[in-house]
């Protein structure tokens, strides 16, 4: 790894030895709340790290997802990029030479510290230029009084087993036996946890991509799989009212929180939105064709820094400070989300305390959880290709094959044009 940029910047702590540095950082924003906006967390951190750094100041800038991404696409436009950004993309900027690598930055211990598959995942062309922030991952949220309600002991682990108990659920009036969010929002999660629970006799579903990272959309299994969802689950009437297509995640969460929906796929922030309805629930591994999934979906957001206002040693210095086991446990714990450290992993896993223990079913899915193809700069594009047409796939009279065959040629003319532009 190289050593640049990187003199003694093991701890995060001193001085960087220059003065009068402003770095400013756009960042999203996690809370739900004025009360717990990331402008607290921040503000917070940033007051810790200047008490030992007089030379240095920090200026953050927190915006909704809504506009975030967006906002630092306008500010790299106008030639005025951060130093730092926290959003929920980087290939484009890696691309464009924009970006220090993350070995440019950090310390041999920071990085080293970073979950390999988290890592791994921060990489265009095989050099690391995204450094994950926030993770989590998806696990079969399903309502224990429904579940009693209509005689269902245990959990589903396979998709037969799903199946059965949605229609017992149906039986008894629930409306939403299974929540299927395949809507604009976020349809582009719901699809990759289902295409990884698709294999066979034991192998995992392709996802969107294979092991060499070529786009297998229309791989038969993912065609048997999204036939299987449009004619076992959509086409019996056990996903609920609303057509798949047209749900959109919130919506699903809603439902699920307001004692509507009896099972749906869901991520750590649905714990809070569910208990604060008193709603008695569980989680278990996302159920596969034959059995347990051979992975769950992964999902991290990232951070990256700009090389235009060259403060690479100021920028390094902070974020060993920022990826402190205390800081990275700090911002988890706060915002209901799974750390990117192995350190701030092994000791929430070791913890049994709140918030930490929720998280423990979700912390057990990270290791071996997949990732979307955020390396590759055509990501962004087959995403959006995704969310507004999926749905399609398992609409009444819909053809899933037609559907992912569509979206194989948007993703391979993408991947493309990506690669000679």
């Amino acid at each position: 790894m190289s050593a640049m940029g990187m003199t003694a910047f093991l701890g995060g702590c001193g001085s960087t030895g220059s003065s009068d540095v402003t770095l400013r950082l756009v960042a999203a924003d996690y809370g739900d709340s004025a009360g717990n906006s990331s402008q607290k967390y921040w503000d917070s951190l940033v007051k810790e790290y200047e008490k030992t750094h007089p030379g240095v100041q920090v200026q953050v800038s927190v915006y909704s997802w809504n506009d975030v991404d967006r906002k630092v696409k306008d500010m790299v436009d106008a030639g005025h990029a951060p130093d730092l950004a926290q959003i929920g993309a980087y290939a484009d900027y890696a691309a464009a030479g924009k970006l220090y690598a993350a070995s440019d930055l950090l310390s041999i211990r920071t990085q080293a510290d970073f979950l390999s598959q988290l890592s791994d995942a921060g990489q265009w062309s095989h050099t690391q230029y995204g450094i994950p922030f926030a993770a989590s991952t998806r696990v079969l949220f399903y309502n224990k009084t429904l579940f009693a309600s209509a005689g269902i002991t245990t959990p589903p682990t396979s998709w037969d087993e799903l199946a059965a108990d949605a229609k017992a659920l149906k039986a008894k009036g629930v409306k939403f036996p299974f929540a299927l969010p395949l809507g604009p929002e976020e349809a582009q999660a719901e699809t990759m946890q289902w295409l990884l629970s698709g294999g066979d006799g034991g192998t995992g579903g392709t996802g969107y991509t294979d092991d060499i990272g070529t786009y297998t959309i229309d791989s038969e299994q993912n065609v048997r799989t999204f036939s299987w969802l449009k004619d076992d689950l959509v086409g019996k009437g056990l996903t609920g009212p609303v057509a798949p297509g047209k749900l959109n995640r919130a919506q699903a969460f809603a439902a699920f929180a307001d004692g509507q929906a009896a099972m749906v796929d869901g991520h750590p922030t649905l714990i809070q939105q569910a208990e604060a309805k008193g709603v008695r629930f569980g989680m278990v591994p996302t159920p596969s064709r034959t059995g347990r999934a051979r992975a769950s979906m992964g999902v991290s957001d990232w951070m990256m820094a700009f090389k235009q206002n060259g403060h690479a040693d100021q920028v390094g210095d902070f974020l060993n400070y920022v990826y402190s086991e205390k800081n990275v446990l700090d911002f988890s714990r706060t915002y209901g989300l799974l750390p990117v450290t192995t350190s701030a992993s092994n000791a929430m896993s070791a913890s049994d305390a709140a918030p930490d223990k929720a998280l423990h079913p979700f912390l057990d899915q990270l290791a071996t959880s997949e990732m979307y193809p955020v390396g590759k700069t055509s990501w962004a594009q087959v995403s959006a290709a995704v969310k507004q047409n999926i749905g399609q796939a398992v609409a009444p009279g819909g053809n899933p094959e037609g559907v992912l065959t569509r979206l194989q040629a948007t993703a391979t003319a993408a991947d493309s044009a990506a690669s000679t532009g």
